[in-house]
């Protein structure tokens, strides 16, 4: 992997407006192709926005008309905002180009950064990002409820049709952390053309999560959203994020050999 470049594009009261960013990673991204620059990660926060990927279906929008913009990425809808660091690398990589292998150097990367700050996290089987894992249900259901919130039985495991956009505090995404279930800290959701990468990673540093109760994250609808300051209990600033994020995306990324997808051809 060649040496990488890092470009912080504007933070707080410069965050960056979604199209603004959008059209510099066409921009760079074009650059890339032409290799007319190295491999570049834009930086930034974003004033609040929902983004919607192309798997995004409807009854996963917000129910109030809030607009969403919708984009070229996978995955499906998602929020950013204020408190949240969000990196889109622009890579060029080997083709045919192996998209799981460039989602999991993503999130090594921000699984070693809430490791340096005390936090635990991991993958989960068939669902993208950074979690922090949540106790067993038969265990939480056993333990006494937290903060007010109380789940006498969980609707969400009978009912395919539940929403929790419509039922309370106690469903909220933003909530799971009280209820200790799944949560997902950092999301991921890219697109590749011509074998250069786009979009990215949305970390949440000190976000106000409830943001993500108007939607259904990523369309799950059986675990919610976490944050670095609720997680650690102290407050976590972008500022103290983004030097480490900088520095384990270049030790994972810059160390890297990127293989071509294996492509299984059929026998004749």
């Amino acid at each position: 992997m060649s040496e990488l470049r890092f470009v912080r594009m504007g933070f707080g009261t410069d965050a960056v407006e979604y199209q603004e960013a959008w059209d510099e990673q066409r921009r760079v991204h074009a650059a890339r192709f032409a290799d007319e620059i190295p491999d570049t990660v834009l930086l930034l926060e974003h004033p609040p926005v929902y983004t919607a990927g192309r798997r995004t279906a409807d009854n996963e929008r917000p129910l109030d008309g809030t607009p969403v913009i919708d984009v070229d990425r996978g995955g499906k809808i998602t929020w950013h905002g204020p408190g949240q660091l969000v990196g889109y690398p622009i890579q060029k990589l080997p083709r045919p180009v192996d998209v799981v292998a460039h989602v999991r150097r993503l999130e090594e990367a921000l699984i070693r950064t809430c490791a340096e700050f005390g936090l635990e996290t991991t993958r989960v089987e068939g669902r993208s990002g950074v979690w922090v894992l949540g106790e067993p249900r038969q265990a939480a259901a056993e333990r006494p409820s937290l903060g007010g919130l109380s789940l006498d039985f969980d609707p969400r495991l009978q009912d395919e049709e539940f929403d929790p956009r419509l039922n309370g505090p106690e469903y909220a995404p933003s909530n799971a952390g009280q209820r200790r279930e799944d949560r997902k800290i950092a999301a991921i959701g890219i697109r590749v053309a011509k074998g250069v990468t786009m979009h990215g990673f949305a970390l949440n540093v000190n976000p106000d999560n409830k943001w993500f109760d108007k939607i259904i994250p990523c369309g799950i609808r059986d675990a919610g959203v976490a944050s670095l300051a609720y997680e650690l209990g102290r407050d976590v600033t972008i500022d103290e994020v983004l030097p480490v994020v900088e520095r384990h995306l270049r030790d994972v990324l810059e160390n890297a050999e990127p293989a071509p997808r294996v492509v299984e051809r059929a026998s004749a």
